[in-house]
């Protein structure tokens, strides 16, 4: 429901997110919460230094009515991890101001990008309502992760993976132009691709060589790249795009540049399925894979829906 104030409101912010212009973005919503005292009952800012503060932060939000995440996928990643430690019914509710490179699940809320003055008004004029997460366990560590956009195996996960190597290395290109360009590299390579078995919701297992097999509960990964063009984050489900066969390299770069607007999945090689819960084991090589951008490692994966798990701070309009 619409609500005039954010309550008690704990910001998590990215200073160096979007080339060191979350820094400027966090000093802005500083200001404004300053100035205007009736926003909040009272604000908090935490700014991470390193990866993984984020979500020990957020495991001390207990107390707290609302969290705003300032920065792109991996400290919203990083965010919702820390929340998943806390009972239900102490996690604050959840709002993005998207200042990153990718910002695919903002995309897939409908937030306004990279304008922090525009999204702290959408936070302002939205609406608390629940959100789907995803959640992976890696049969072969027992580590235990979430993600709130993507799960990938295979050559998008490399490209996933290798646009944060590039970004790190102070890469020029951004978001979509960034993931073309490491696309493009990528899949000139993929010709053998990963055996796999797969599930889905507990029926007969199907095998097969995988070069793409990404797991979404929103509709885009990459920067708008919308490899599950149907997802919607909140419908108790999760979209699965995965080949059928290994294309020539020619074809799987012509794919490539189809999902970029959701066209890929006209191919006879490309198919989409959705899914409450997955079960997928890979033989000899492992291959890449990704979680909302980060690096996970292991052969065997057991990955399920939580529906409604999360409570969100949905764009209001402007």
């Amino acid at each position: 429901m619409t609500s005039p104030t954010l309550g008690k409101t704990l910001i998590i912010a990215n200073p160096a997110s979007r080339s060191g212009r979350g820094a400027g973005a966090t000093r802005f919503v500083e200001r404004f919460l300053s100035a205007y005292d009736s926003a909040t009952d009272s604000f908090e800012v935490c700014r991470t230094r390193s990866s993984g503060d984020a979500t020990i932060r957020a495991t001390q939000a207990r107390g707290y009515d609302s969290l705003i995440v300032l920065g792109g996928d991996g400290i919203i990643h990083e965010t919702v991890c820390g929340l998943m430690r806390l009972d239900r019914e102490l996690r604050p509710a959840l709002g993005i101001i998207p200042m990153g490179s990718g910002n695919d699940f903002a995309r897939s809320l409908g937030m306004v990008l990279n304008e922090p003055q525009t999204a702290l008004s959408q936070i302002m004029s939205g609406e608390t309502r629940p959100c789907d997460i995803g959640r992976v366990n890696v049969r072969d560590t027992g580590e235990l992760t979430y993600f709130v956009e993507t799960l990938s195996f295979g050559v998008d996960a490399a490209i996933a993976l290798d646009t944060t190597a590039r970004r790190a290395g102070d890469s020029r290109q951004e978001g979509a132009s960034l993931f073309a360009t490491s696309g493009v590299k990528l899949f000139s390579h993929a010709q053998k691709g990963w055996p796999y078995a797969a599930s889905f919701d507990g029926g007969e297992p199907i095998s097969g060589r995988e070069i793409i097999f990404a797991v979404q509960n929103g509709p885009t990964y990459g920067g708008g790249f919308k490899i599950a063009p149907d997802a919607i984050v909140n419908d108790g489900l999760l979209d699965v795009c995965l080949n059928t066969r290994v294309p020539h390299v020619a074809h799987a770069l012509a794919l490539f540049a189809k999902a970029r607007s959701g066209r890929h999945v006209e191919s006879r090689v490309v198919r989409t399925l959705k899914a409450r819960s997955i079960d997928v084991r890979f033989e000899g090589e492992v291959p890449p894979c990704q979680v909302d951008g980060e690096g996970l490692t292991g052969s065997h994966f057991a990955i399920d829906v939580m529906p409604a798990e999360l409570r969100l701070i949905w764009p209001g309009r402007l």
